[in-house]
């Protein structure tokens, strides 16, 4: 991949791995990124997962090569999950010149990890931190933005003038190897990868967007999945609404659990109700079969959704439990949340929802919820055409 003559891409693809975080599945494999800005100094930008640290190495080798031999005066530490760091301690002892710069933080974690934080090495950087890669002052600098919790707090980013370039760790990154061609585009697994591993940290991005708004940014080199050098006002604005738990698009998403295939039917009954009172988008989610985490990021893309599930050991059942646990970890806000429950003698899967609900700030239940006893009945599709026409009021 070509980026510029100054930053140079040395990252890589795994189309091994079938669970990233191992929790989230990636059938389109995961990048690595890592770069190197040449200038009058050598900066290497973070490391990669540890299967991959002799590619990573050859890949340096090359662009040294094409720098006449020359080798690296620093290795930029922006973030210390492992997918990203490595192979750090593999590039200390192949480059014993260069220096180690990171947060001080990152290198207490460093200590954790390699059992050294390479204190003869270390160059500590922070908030306004500058490290000057040109011949003289203020012709190369790489200016350095915290960004704890974006999304462990040892983050730091990094602001290359000279390109008008933005290093952002995981900010802006994606599921996805850079060789598979995502017929979706950026968002899609975008999405998913922001609510399923950063979307607690909201507070966190939104203090970040703030403070690199004042950069003339033309390019985003994230620690995974694409540069980014177009319609960056798109990615911006993007990242603010997802930060702020805004509302991406208009719809409402249906998420059900059925054992028997009844509240399955109430579920595909409010949908296609909802379709033909004129909703903008309906999506219509088993929670016991796919992607968790694709649901998870219906939750927060729809400003409505319809929770529909069975009364289970008189609470809730275990998949519909697990779904409300993953959304409230992410400060799940600002919904509207309509309950369907069923239940053959005491239905008590309503309450049981609302209540896993409680500490959620800005949660409107509908006042029409629908209880099913058993089976659907004409009284149960009564009820979905009432709570229908107020979820789309």
């Amino acid at each position: 991949m070509h980026i510029s003559d100054t930053i140079r891409y040395i990252g890589v693809n795994d189309h091994d791995i079938d669970l990233f975080e191992g929790q989230f599945e990636v059938p389109n494999g995961m990048a690595y990124n890592s770069y190197v800005i040449v200038s009058d100094k050598i900066a290497v930008m973070d490391s990669v997962e540890a299967r991959f640290g002799d590619e990573w190495i050859k890949n340096i080798e090359s662009v040294l090569k094409d720098c006449g031999g020359r080798t690296p005066d620093y290795l930029v530490v922006q973030h210390m999950e492992m997918d990203h760091s490595a192979n750090i301690k593999t590039f200390a002892e192949k480059y014993p010149g260069a220096k180690i710069v990171a947060s001080k933080v990152a290198f207490s974690i460093m200590k954790n990890l390699f059992g050294t934080d390479f204190a003869d090495r270390q160059l500590v950087v922070g908030e306004g931190s500058k490290l000057e890669l040109g011949a003289s002052e203020g012709e190369c600098p790489l200016c350095f933005v915290t960004a704890p919790n974006v999304h462990w707090p040892e983050v730091i980013m990094s602001y290359l003038e000279k390109e008008k370039t933005v290093f952002s760790a995981d900010a802006f990154g994606k599921f996805g190897a850079l060789d598979y061609d995502d017929p979706e585009g950026w968002a899609c697994e975008a999405r998913r990868y922001y609510f399923g591993i950063v979307g607690k940290f909201g507070a966190n991005v939104r203090a970040l967007l703030k403070k690199i708004s004042g950069l003339d940014i033309k390019r985003i080199c994230s620690l995974h999945g694409p540069v980014l050098d177009e319609n960056l006002s798109y990615y911006m604005d993007t990242y603010n609404t997802w930060s702020s738990y805004g509302v991406e698009s208009e719809g409402v998403a249906v998420f059900y659990t059925s054992v028997y295939g009844n509240t399955k039917s109430a579920a595909e009954k409010i949908a296609q109700t909802l379709i033909d009172k004129g909703c903008p988008k309906v999506v219509l989610n088993d929670l016991a079969r796919e992607d968790i985490y694709e649901c998870v990021e219906d939750a927060f893309r729809y400003g409505k959704m319809i929770l529909a599930t069975t009364t289970y050991n008189g609470s809730v059942f275990p998949k519909m439990k697990e779904f409300i646990n993953l959304l409230t970890e992410r400060n799940f806000q600002k919904r509207t949340v309509g309950l369907i429950e069923n239940g053959s003698w005491t239905p008590t899967a309503a309450k049981g929802m609302a209540a896993l609900f409680e500490g959620c700030k800005e949660i409107t239940f509908l006042e029409n919820k629908v209880t099913i006893k058993t089976a659907v009945t004409q009284d149960t599709i009564t009820a979905i055409e009432k709570m229908a026409d107020e979820i789309l009021r």
